[in-house]
C-alpha cells in the first residue's frame, strides 16, 4: 500500500433507538410504487388534451403534462417524467387508471367490431345465403337494402369497379356490430367466436 492510501473504516452505523414499523411498506414496495406513478405518468403524457380535459387533474400536474412533448432530449424528458411522477403522488391514481381502462375497453371494442366487419363483409360478398345469419343475428338492421348493396358490391367486384359499394356494406356491418352487448365487444372470447 502506498503512504498516501490509508484505509480508513467508513462503516456507517444505523441508529438502534429506530423502531421500525412492521405496517410500513419496505424501501423496494416505495420505490416500486414511485415507478408505477412515473409509468402512469407517461401514460398520461400520451393522451389527447380532449382526454386529460376529461380527467380532474391539479394545474401543476396538467401544466407538466402539457409541457411533456416540448421535452425532447432524452435525459430532459426522463428528469420531467420524474417529475410528473413526483407530482403524481399528490394525486389518487385508482379514477385515473380505471378512465384509462375504459378507454382501452372501447377501444378493443371498436377493434373487435371492425375485424367482425370485415370478415362478415367478405362473407356476405362471397356467399348469398350467409345474409340469412346474419339478419337473424342483427334483426335491426334492414335487409333489403343491405341485399341491394351487396348485389351492387358484387356487380362491382365483377366489373373491376372501386368498390363503394363494399365500402357501404361495411359500414352498415360496422355499425350493427358496435351495438353488440358489451360482453361481447369486450373481447370475451366466446361470444366473439359466436359471431365469427
Amino acid at each position: 500500500m502506498l503512504p498516501c492510501q490509508t484505509k480508513k473504516n467508513f462503516a456507517v452505523s444505523r441508529p438502534k433507538n429506530i423502531v421500525r414499523d412492521e405496517n410500513a411498506p419496505s424501501k423496494s414496495q416505495l420505490k416500486r410504487d414511485m415507478t408505477a406513478l412515473q409509468d402512469l405518468g407517461e401514460v398520461l403524457g400520451g393522451l389527447s388534451k380532449s382526454q386529460l380535459d376529461e380527467l380532474d387533474l391539479p394545474e401543476t400536474l396538467r401544466d407538466a403534462l402539457d409541457d411533456l412533448p416540448k421535452v425532447t432530449a432524452h435525459e430532459g424528458r426522463r428528469r420531467h417524467i420524474q417529475y410528473i411522477g413526483k407530482l403524481m403522488r399528490h394525486v389518487d391514481p385508482a379514477p385515473i387508471r380505471e378512465q384509462i381502462d375504459r378507454w382501452e375497453i372501447g377501444s378493443r371494442a371498436n377493434k373487435t367490431a371492425f375485424k367482425m366487419a370485415e370478415k362478415w363483409r367478405d362473407r356476405l360478398i362471397a356467399e348469398p345465403k350467409v345474409l340469412v345469419d346474419f339478419s337473424e343475428m342483427q334483426p335491426e338492421v334492414d335487409t333489403k337494402a343491405l341485399a341491394a348493396l351487396i348485389e351492387k358490391a358484387r356487380l362491382q367486384a365483377a366489373r373491376n369497379e372501386p368498390p363503394a359499394a363494399s365500402r357501404q356494406v361495411f359500414r352498415v356491418v360496422y355499425k350493427a356490430f358496435l351495438k353488440v352487448p358489451t360482453s361481447a365487444a369486450a373481447g370475451e372470447k366466446g361470444a366473439i367466436d359466436d359471431l365469427l
